[in-house]
């Protein structure tokens, strides 16, 4: 049972990588149509925020007993990790950003040993330097690297955002009174929606682009077909797969998995979009995917067990246990 829920989190992981993956190459057209990007990510979260709001209306009860969890999972893995990567673009290179973005399974990492004081395997710690130096290639960091304190403490904020998107998800995960992870999405994007519409300011988009055509490598589609899949696809399905596979595998483990996305979002713009990929791109790939086979093999260990408290009574053995089994028989 333990080895088929760990597949199916891994499965819903991947999953969750290509739907966010695939927000980029829908996203590309209807910026280059003239929408703002930042209007583009209002859009994304407010019409998804639209459609979980029955399952909010539903889970109500969670903002009397989960309004920590809720204003964190708002603030931090929806409304922030936004926020700060695309501040951070207008002050230094995409690959840069997201590459810094993307540290976020290490900083996971640090998190889980030093603040919670957990065991890291070592499959997770080799997973993760696998799927960073990967993604160095991948967004071919080299190319456009130039220093801007201000730009690199943005993305930083942004993966520390992420960090956030993967503890949260994990938050209170396991046993009956677990909160259910799409209640907390549903406020997540409603919280989310609020902080951004003071950000972005969507008084001020171009409306009339999602009336027209966009143009996807050649070929015109509606751009509402587009943003339905940017809403539907890269929002709504990503977030639902992606907090649940944190939930069957692990905060470390999934976070390494989700390197996969700027690699699907490359691949995915390569047949789209018609990017080519070079070699140090292809290379990168594979190591981030052999990144997150590694890492998905490792098992958290067990937590030593618990000392007994002084003047309390000693552990109960085996042979104890038959002893008073049997002298209690009739």
């Amino acid at each position: 049972m333990q080895a088929s829920g760990r597949n199916a989190g891994l499965g819903l992981a991947l999953l969750s990588a290509g739907a966010f993956g695939g927000s980029g190459v829908a996203a590309k057209p209807l910026i280059e149509a003239g929408l703002d990007p930042l209007h583009v990510v209002w859009l994304r979260v407010a019409l998804a925020a639209l459609v979980m709001s029955p399952v909010a209306w539903r889970h109500r009860g969670l903002v009397r007993r989960e309004p920590a969890l809720l204003l964190g999972f708002g603030l931090l893995a929806v409304a922030g990790v936004q926020a700060f990567y695309f501040a951070s673009l207008s002050r230094i290179p995409v690959g840069v950003a997201l590459l810094i973005e993307y540290l976020a399974p290490a900083l996971v990492l640090g998190w889980v040993r030093f603040v919670q004081r957990r065991p890291v395997t070592r499959a997770a710690a080799l997973g993760v330097v696998l799927a960073v130096v990967g993604l160095a290639c991948v967004v071919e960091v080299w190319s456009g690297l130039r220093f801007d304190l201000l730009g690199l403490l943005l993305a930083l904020a942004a993966a520390c955002c992420q960090v956030g998107y993967f503890i949260l998800s994990d938050q209170g995960g396991k046993g009956q009174g677990a909160p259910d992870p799409l209640g907390v999405i549903a406020y997540g994007l409603l919280i989310g929606t609020a902080v951004l519409t003071a950000i972005a300011r969507p008084w001020r988009m171009e409306g009339s682009v999602l009336a027209g055509e966009v143009g996807l490598n050649g070929t015109e589609l509606p751009a509402v077909v587009l943003l339905v899949w940017i809403v539907l696809i890269a929002t709504v399905l990503a977030y639902v797969t992606g907090v649940v596979s944190v939930r069957r595998l692990s905060p470390q483990v999934a976070g390494v998995v989700a390197c996969l996305e700027a690699v699907i979002a490359t691949v995915l713009a390569w047949v789209l979009l018609g990017e080519h990929l070079s070699a140090p791109q292809l290379l990168g790939g594979g190591l981030v995917l052999i990144g997150a086979l590694i890492a998905q093999t490792s098992t958290p260990k067990s937590p030593p067990p618990a000392p007994v408290a002084h003047g309390g009574p000693p552990p109960t053995s085996a042979g104890q246990l038959v002893a008073d089994r049997e002298a209690s028989a009739p």
